[in-house]
Order: C-alpha cells, then structure tokens, then sequence
C-alpha cells in the first residue's frame, strides 16, 4: 500500500461525519498514518474538529449539505460517527462512488434499533429478547402487559441511550413514554423489549475487513440512564459464553458487510448469550482500549478502512471511569486532583466546547496487569478526583 501526505493532490483522506471524543481519536490515528482528516459536525469546535486538517460545521440531517461537503472534499473514505444523520445522503454517494465505512446500508440498518433487532433477529436468526414496536400510547401499553413487566422502552432512533427507560410495572409506563419521546433522535416509534435478567452485559469489539475478522478481549460495562460509565476489559465470561458471543458478533457483522470495526453489545446470562445491538463504528466503552492493547480500538478501525492487517498484542487488563458535566456552561472547566496523574493512569479531556448536565466530558484509565476488578477499583478512585469548576 502507498501512504501519502497530507494536504497533497493525490492524498488519501478520511472524512468523518460526526466529530465528538471517538472521533478524535480516529483522526489522531489516521494522521499518523498520513492520512489527510476532514472532521464534519453540527456545532463548531467539535473534539475531532480540533486535529483535524480540515473541518467543516453543517447541518447533518440536510441531505444537500452533506453531498456537498462530499463533493468538495472527494475524500477517499467516509466514515459516519453518528446516528443523527441524513442516511440519503450516504447512499447517494455511494451511487456517486464514494467509499462509505462500512457501507450505507449497514449505517441505515443499525442507526435504527427496528432495523436492526429485525434484521438480526428475523433475517440472521440470531438470539434476542421478546420485541415489539409501538407508535402510540395504548399501543405501548398492550405491548408492555403481553411483554410482561420489567420491560425496556427506547426510541427505535437515538444516541448514547438517549430516552432509554425500564418500565417495572404499569404506573411507570407514562413516565416512560415521556422519556422517550423527549429523546434526542426519531422518537415517532419505540421499541419495547423483555428486559432480560443478565448477569452481565459486554460489548465485543468486532473488526473485519475482506481478508481477516477479528474479535476483542470482551468488554464489561455498568451503564447508567442508558450511557455507559464504567467499562472493564477483559470481562471474565465462560469459554462457552465467548464462543457463542464470537459467533453471534461474527454472524452479525458478515450480515452488514464492509470494513471497519463494529461494538456489538449483548447481554449474558450464565451460558446464553442475547444479541442487543450494533455500532459499525468505534464503541464509547471501547476508549479502555487504548491502555489495553498495542492497537487500540481506534487504531483497528482505521487499520480495517485502510484494508491492513488487523493483529494486535493484549497488554494486560484496565478499566475507564466516565466524568459527566454537573453544569450548563458555554465556558466547561473540569478540575482534577494532582494524585489522579498515577504510572498506571490515563486521562483524556475531550475539549468540549459546551458542557451541560450529564454530558460526557472526559475518561479516566486505569491499567493492572492482571486484574480487570483491580483496575476497575482504580478507576473508579480516580473519577472522584474529577470536578467540574
């Protein structure tokens, strides 16, 4: 494979449709490869919008915008890093001939949790909770008593767990629907599931291209409002639950097709192993990556778009600890304590540009050898270190 330079007439480029803390850290990893960067967001001054070698703010639901920022640019791969996107747009520079990561009818399928559960569960025949969809009220609740109590209810259209709730019996049912239609996204339908009484849940970072599938070191996580904050890799699970997962990951991911990486969530109970849902892009709990193998999750993605070998080395084990915002503030200061800066810890400030209630605003590292629990513990020390100014 040639590498390039960038900013050249012949430079290979990335573009990134979606800007925030995971796409910085694609960018970063592009560039050092010489890759030219493009980052495109709605608001200016967006994480990856900051290393990048261009960037570009616009509306990222209007179809005309995105085709035309494309069409400028040429970039050699489009890469989205949102839900929150006009998905025309996407298949009509396929058609165009542009290289879309993993492909435009994976970005629609998965940005869209009916798309998705029915693909997996009705096409691809793989394990999923009882589902139904719903529209309205009164549909939710026949739904809600023929799924039975405690069930999950979300937007089938969001991002992050936006609008995600657990209805424990029918008194909460109001309170969901509202939840979930306040939601950032398409919240015009929901989806109700069976909540499943997991032991734990993990998400299996995927990565594949034409010649190679390769799976991560499972990866355990608590999450809270439907956002994870705290992740731990490797998650201890049986050789029995990994296989089944390996193989659900994989019988998923071969469905969608394409290069790059992919966060397959699933949930896990004993031996079972449920398939939950999809991202064809770099997974937020995935950031313990890049403390824990010599190719990080970001690293792989962009190894898998570039179509290179995919090995990496697993170091050891680690843990991240998500900080939120606790303000509104267009001026965001986060303090940290002096002993949060330990030999086995890593943080990352994303620099975001605007901060309110529960955003996520940075991501503490923490490495042990051996242990993931003991990571996890450290991580977890360290997080409270963290306040906002």
């Amino acid at each position: 494979m040639k590498f390039t330079a960038p900013l050249k007439s012949n430079s290979k480029k990335i573009m990134l449709l979606g800007s925030g803390e995971l796409g910085k850290e694609v960018i970063i990893e592009a560039q050092r490869l010489g890759i030219e960067t493009i980052a495109v967001d709605s608001y200016s001054n967006a994480p990856a919008q900051l290393v990048a070698n261009k960037s570009y703010t616009i509306n990222m639901k209007n179809k005309n915008e995105i085709l035309d920022v494309i069409r400028r640019e040429k970039p050699t791969y489009i890469l989205p890093e949102v839900e929150a996107i006009n998905i025309e747009a996407l298949f009509e520079a396929e058609k165009e001939g542009f290289h879309v990561i993993p492909n435009a009818d994976a970005v629609n399928k998965t940005m869209n949790r009916k798309n998705i559960r029915q693909f997996a569960a009705e096409e691809l025949i793989v394990k999923t909770g009882a589902y139904k969809f719903v529209s309205t009220f009164k549909e939710l609740q026949k739904a809600a008593f023929n799924i039975g109590f405690p069930c999950v209810i979300k937007p089938v259209m969001s991002s992050s767990g936006h609008g995600q709730s657990i209805a424990k019996s029918e008194n909460d049912l109001a309170t969901s629907w509202e939840i979930a239609k306040e939601a950032r996204g398409d919240a015009s339908e929901l989806i109700v599931e069976a909540f499943i009484k997991f032991d734990y849940e993990i998400t299996l970072l995927t990565v594949r291209n034409e010649n190679q599938t390769v799976f991560c070191e499972p990866i355990g996580h608590i999450q809270q409002d439907g956002d994870y904050i705290f992740s731990w890799q490797p998650m201890q699970m049986s050789e029995s639950a990994k296989k089944k997962a390996q193989k659900i990951a994989k019988t998923v991911t071969d469905g969608l097709g394409g290069r790059g990486i992919f966060g397959v969530e699933m949930f896990v109970q004993g031996d079972e192993v449920y398939f939950s849902e999809v991202s064809p892009r770099p997974h937020d709990t995935g950031m313990v990556t890049m403390i824990t193998q010599s190719q990080s999750e970001f690293a792989l993605h962009v190894r898998a778009v570039l179509g290179l070998p995919l090995d990496y080395i697993d170091y050891g084990c680690g843990a991240s600890a998500a900080y939120k915002a606790k303000n509104d503030t267009f001026n965001p200061k986060i303090k940290i304590k002096k002993s949060a800066f330990t030999k086995n810890s890593y943080l990352r400030i994303f620099g975001k540009p605007q901060s309110h209630i529960g955003r996520r605003m940075a991501v503490a590292l923490s490495f042990d050898k051996d242990s993931s629990e003991v990571a996890l513990e450290n991580a977890k020390e360290i997080i409270k270190k963290f306040s906002d100014c």
